[in-house]
C-alpha cells in the first residue's frame, strides 16, 4: 500500500486515521481531501492505491464521489467509512462499487483488516453485511427501494431541511429537489414532511435526539 487518499470533512478524524495508517504502513504516502469535490479532483489528477472516504461530506457526498470514481478509475478500490449503521448504507455503497463499508465506531485494527483484505482484491464484508446481502430480495423496506439520490434527499427532508436548503447543499435545481420529494413521498406512501420524519426515526435512519 503505497499511496492512499483520505477524504473526511473533519480534520481531527483525518489525523486519527492517518496515525493508524502510519503505524501499520510507515512509508505510505497519504493525500488528504476535505470534501467530495476535492476527492474526485485528486483521483482524476493522480494515481492512488486506495481511497478511504467518509460518507457524509459537504457538497458531493461520499456516495456520489464513489459513483464518479467508478467512472473515472473503475479499478481503484474505495473503502467507505460512516457513522451510520451497516444495515442503512452498506448494501448501497457495495452495489455502487465500493470495496468495503466500515462503521467509524469499529476498533482501529478493523481498518487495517479491511485494507489488507481489499489489497488482495477482495471485498471487506462483515457478517452483518453478508446477512443483509443474503436477505436483499426479501422483506425489503420501502426506503430501500429509493435511489441513492432520493435517499440522500429523504434523509435531509427528515432532518427538517427545506427544499431551498437541500438545493443549495446538493447543488441541485429547486424543481429537481421538488420532483425527488414527490417521488419519495409516493414510494414511501407518505403525504407530509412530518410523516417522513416520523418514518425516518422509526426506522433508525435519523435520531430523535436531533429534535
Amino acid at each position: 500500500m503505497k499511496r492512499i487518499i483520505l477524504a473526511d470533512d473533519h480534520s481531527f478524524i483525518r489525523l486519527g486515521l492517518i496515525q493508524i495508517l502510519k503505524d501499520e504502513y510507515p512509508s505510505v504516502e497519504i493525500t488528504e481531501a476535505g470534501d467530495g469535490e476535492s476527492l474526485v479532483k485528486e483521483v482524476t489528477l493522480h494515481d492512488f492505491d486506495l481511497v478511504i472516504s467518509d460518507l457524509d461530506m459537504p457538497g458531493r457526498s461520499g456516495l456520489e464521489a464513489l459513483e464518479q470514481i467508478r467512472l473515472i478509475k473503475p479499478d481503484l478500490p474505495v473503502l467507505i467509512l460512516s457513522i451510520y449503521p451497516e444495515d442503512l448504507y452498506a448494501v448501497r455503497v457495495l452495489k455502487a462499487g465500493a470495496s468495503g463499508y466500515m462503521n467509524k465506531n469499529a476498533a482501529p485494527y478493523e481498518l487495517i483488516t479491511a485494507i489488507q483484505r481489499i489489497s488482495l482484491g477482495k471485498k471487506y464484508i462483515t457478517p452483518e453485511i453478508a446477512e443483509k446481502l443474503l436477505d436483499i430480495n426479501t422483506g425489503k423496506q420501502p426506503h430501500e427501494i429509493l435511489s441513492n439520490r432520493e435517499f440522500e434527499i429523504f434523509k435531509l427532508l427528515a432532518l427538517g431541511k427545506t427544499i431551498t436548503q437541500i438545493s443549495e447543499s446538493l447543488s441541485l435545481a429547486l424543481t429537481t429537489v421538488s420532483t425527488h420529494r414527490s417521488r419519495i413521498m409516493e414510494k414511501l406512501g407518505l403525504s407530509s414532511n412530518s410523516e417522513l420524519t416520523r418514518y425516518a426515526i422509526a426506522h433508525h435512519i435519523i435520531s430523535d435526539i436531533a429534535f
